[in-house]
């Protein structure tokens, strides 16, 4: 088969790849030709043939946890659902819809929920990642617009990255950032509480205290002010100043008032200061760490202010550039996927209400936003909405306050799931759950974050019976009475519908403008290239407001949260390297699972100590939503006060490191996006009697221990343990049939088995106290047939009895190189650079995302 070229399915940079099935096996590549990443990919696209699988597929509708057929299923959906609406109104039913879809199911969703039964309860779990950005857009542009792209990263002389882990989060980007400063002296300023990989990479790190943004922010405006800096004729031609906007701006004070407020040295904001006023081609990219707080929007308000008052905008090297998480949250704003908005970029104006009537030949165009995602979800638990359509996504996870959210879900009187897994944690309270489509068999388009279009193509036949997304919506759509308004033949008919829409009467009132494509044909669909729309927005000074003017916007510093009493320390969340949300598609490659195994919580020496927390012990972190179990690692990273734990682990993977219960459920007012990076918390060492691990080719069918987690291996499981009590009858049911070898020393909690078949590793479990066990690399080689048969006695011991050292921890995922590899090539080579680790090893020389990892053993090997 010939590659096909398409589009990855992870986050928003939008990388091309070039796929190939062949004798049931797939081939991915970066595409060379994709404007995007020009062939390069980062360890989770590198390692997508590995999650190609139909391992845990939904295969067939199900009905009240029994096999239906379609028609079935969806005839139920589509009675329930007119049922409702009839019985409690259009308000009484919700869509919750997700960035993994593309445009064209996006397009059909929100079609259905919005014009034809008349409720703007349709939302998307892009509220989570970047709502806060497009509200911030629409109030200083007047419409959601990036005004930015992946070549002003080239271009710029200075970026400066506000709360965005691109060497983790985007590391194709970072890559170009960092190519860019290589080729010409671009400068890296990042801003962060944590010295993330990023920061270990920047020219300067600003460590500002958490929830200081807008101070730090404002006091460079007040700075640029001072100095000269503001391009007053271009804010005469192109901006509003609203009336006492400079006087509140003024109140960020001196360098040192700013420095004092951020907890920042005074000399690093006045170099920060400097290396802005110098540098005119500056780029602000930002993502998480600026939105995900319930001053969201205000923080973006603030970039989008320092941008427009210096003339920063519209010139090549010079944005403020809102980077997304998911692979099609573009898209999603673009057909009105989020509650706050209607199609084409379309308010609920009058004026646009009647005009989507028109273009829908709809009966019941929603005339005012709906609910947002938090609120959404409160309304099912409150008995308001009473069914819920949910798609691509995982909210019982994913949303703050998750325990909430299971509660509503199990009080829904009707749910419906729509996903290519069949068993998550939201989809255990469905009523029916429907087979959807998975990337790889999906056909239609995404945008990514510099408003690019690309193509996703199949390279697979879906399995069993599962369907695409806008298939699924537009069958239930005709049940309901509205076959032709849905009528479409494939996603080229909807792609062209969609197009046609941003262009309808518009007279350039929006600049989302696809007009282009009106008349686009089959083929012309089938063949489309990248493609940009918007050209760079804004460079004729013109804004879509009533008067042509973008606005600025005050706002005041907020002041950071104060310790409270039971809650003295402050929880942040992120992502780990190589994982990708909750991980029903990275958490199916064994490479990607080798990085980061299990879910850790990163603290701070000194409040490690004072809460008698040693490295690798088990810790219960709790707030006043939930407590979970983490992993504890000592960091000097953040300040003392901080903690911080990644997103990805559900009930599916461990029973532990369950983020979305612990994070509370405050949102930012303006856009509704929750706050993850700043719940207050405390820790504790959980009380456990013994540790251990269980290395094995099957999974055990229950494992019942107070501490779990399970990774996956290429030649079977590793599931790492913890527990009180004996641990000797736990044994019995965690490990697989065949020869036992066992080691038990009751009085030390010692316990080892090994099960062999035919000389062959079947199994190990090794228990004993935290410091006692060995490394898990050997095991898991000798389980995959890495290395030479050992005996029943070196399994026992974990490592071989001779002087072969351990694998080590993995540190790049893309070509498998472990950690001790590297750190054992630079000792023996007397390697002095990132690039002579490549050329030795190729660590580091594709996606770069391991760079900063090579780095610090570069350096450890110096000290």
């Amino acid at each position: 088969m010939e590659s096909v070229r398409t589009t990855c399915p992870y986050c928003g940079v939008g990388c091309g790849i070039l796929a190939r099935a062949a004798e049931g096996q797939a081939e991915i590549k970066g595409d060379p030709e994709h404007p995007a990443n020009r062939g390069r990919l980062c360890s989770k696209g590198a390692n997508l043939a590995e999650t190609l699988t139909p391992e845990g597929r939904l295969l067939h509708p199900i009905v009240h946890g029994r096999r239906a057929s379609w028609d079935r299923a969806l005839g139920l959906v589509a009675r329930r659902m007119a049922a409702c609406v009839r019985d409690h109104g259009p308000d009484s039913v919700g869509f919750y819809l997700s960035g993994q879809l593309l445009t064209e199911d996006y397009y059909v969703a929100n079609k259905l929920m919005k014009g034809f039964i008349g409720s703007a309860n349709v939302d998307t779990n892009s509220r989570l990642c970047m709502s806060s950005a497009v509200a911030a857009h629409v109030r200083a542009f007047g419409e959601d617009i990036v005004p930015a792209g992946y070549d002003d990263l080239d271009q710029a002389d200075l970026v400066v990255l506000i709360g965005s882990n691109a060497a983790w989060c985007h590391p194709v980007l970072h890559q170009r950032i960092l190519a860019a400063r290589e080729a010409r002296g671009t400068r890296i300023v990042v801003v962060d509480p944590r010295r993330t990989e990023t920061a270990e990479e920047a020219d300067l790190h600003l460590a500002l205290r958490p929830g200081t943004d807008i101070a730090l922010i404002n006091g460079l405006l007040a700075h640029c002010r001072r100095s000269g800096l503001v391009d007053d004729a271009y804010i005469a031609r192109s901006v509003h100043v609203p009336d006492g906007f400079w006087s509140s701006i003024e109140q960020a004070g001196d360098p040192w008032s700013v420095a004092r407020a951020c907890d920042l040295a005074p000399a690093d904001v006045q170099a920060f200061f400097r290396l802005f006023a110098e540098r005119p081609r500056t780029v602000t990219l930002f993502s998480q760490g600026i939105n995900q707080s319930v001053r969201g929007t205000d923080q973006a308000n603030a970039i989008l202010n320092l941008h427009l008052a210096t003339g920063r905008i519209g010139r090549p090297g010079a944005a403020p550039f809102s980077i997304t998480g998911q692979p099609n949250a573009m898209g999603g704003r673009e057909v009105g996927g989020l509650a706050t908005s209607l199609a084409a970029h379309m308010d609920f104006g009058p004026d646009n209400v009647e005009r989507l009537r028109r273009f829908w030949a709809a009966p019941n165009v929603a005339s005012k936003p709906g609910l947002k995602a938090v609120d959404l979800f409160r309304a099912v638990r409150d008995g308001r909405v009473r069914m819920l359509w949910i798609m691509a996504t995982n909210p019982a996870v994913s949303l703050p306050d998750a325990g909430e959210v299971r509660s509503a879900l199990a009080r829904c009187p009707f749910l419906v799931v729509s996903d290519c897994i069949a068993e998550t944690d939201t989809s255990r309270f469905a009523h029916v759950k429907l087979p959807a489509a998975a990337w790889g068999e999906k056909d239609g388009t995404v945008t990514n974050s510099e408003r690019r279009i690309s193509r996703q193509r199949p390279f697979l036949s879906p399995p069993g019976e599962a369907r695409p997304d806008w298939w699924i919506v537009a069958e239930v759509a005709r049940r309901m009475g509205w076959g032709d308004a849905f009528a479409y033949r494939g996603p080229a008919d909807i792609y062209r519908e969609h197009v046609r829409l941003c262009a309808y009467q518009n007279d350039g009132q929006r600049r989302l403008d696809l007009g282009r494509h009106a008349g686009l044909s089959d083929a012309g669909y089938a063949a489309m290239e990248p493609w940009q729309w918007g050209g760079r927005p804004f460079a004729d000074g013109r804004f879509p407001t009533a008067d042509g003017k973008a606005r600025l916007v005050a706002m005041r510093p907020a002041r950071p949260e104060a310790p409270l009493a039971r809650w003295p320390l402050l929880l942040n969340s992120g992502r780990y390297r190589d994982q990708w949300h909750s991980m029903t598609r990275t958490g199916l490659s064994p490479r990607l699972a080798r990085h980061r195994p299990e879910p850790f919580v990163e603290i701070a020496p000194a409040d490690a100590e004072a809460a008698g927390i040693a490295e690798g012990d088990l810790v219960r972190v709790a707030t006043p939503q939930a407590a979970s179990l983490f992993r504890a690692r000592l960091t000097d990273r953040h300040r003392p006060g901080e903690l911080f734990v990644p997103i990805h682990w559900t009930d599916r993977q461990a029973t532990g490191g369950r983020t979305g219960l612990l994070t509370r459920p405050l949102v930012d007012p303006h856009s509704g996006q929750p706050g993850f990076k700043a719940t207050p918390a405390a820790i504790a060492k959980a009380a456990v009697d013994w540790h251990g691990f269980l290395v094995a080719r099957t999974l055990p069918a229950a494992i019942g221990t107070l501490y779990a987690v399970r990774i996956r291996l290429a030649g079977g499981w590793l599931v790492e343990l913890a527990g009180s009590g004996d641990p000797a009858p736990q044994a019995e049911r965690l490990l697989p049939a065949g020869h036992r070898v066992e080691a038990n020393d009751a009085a030390r909690r010692q316990l080892r088995i090994v099960v062999e078949r035919e000389g062959k590793l079947e199994g190990a479990l090794l228990i004993g106290r935290p410091g006692s066990l060995p490394p898990r690399e050997w095991l898991i080689g000798q389980l995959a047939g890495d290395d030479e048969a050992a005996s029943a006695a070196e399994w026992l011991a974990g490592r071989p009895l001779g002087a072969r050292p351990a694998a080590g921890p993995m540190l790049c995922a893309c070509f498998e190189v472990t950690a001790d590899r590297v750190a054992q090539a630079i000792a023996e080579h007397d390697l002095g650079s990132v690039e002579q680790v490549g050329s030795l090893l190729r660590a580091g020389s594709n996606c770069g995302a391991c760079r900063p990892e090579i780095r610090a053993l570069l350096r450890r090997n110096f000290a």
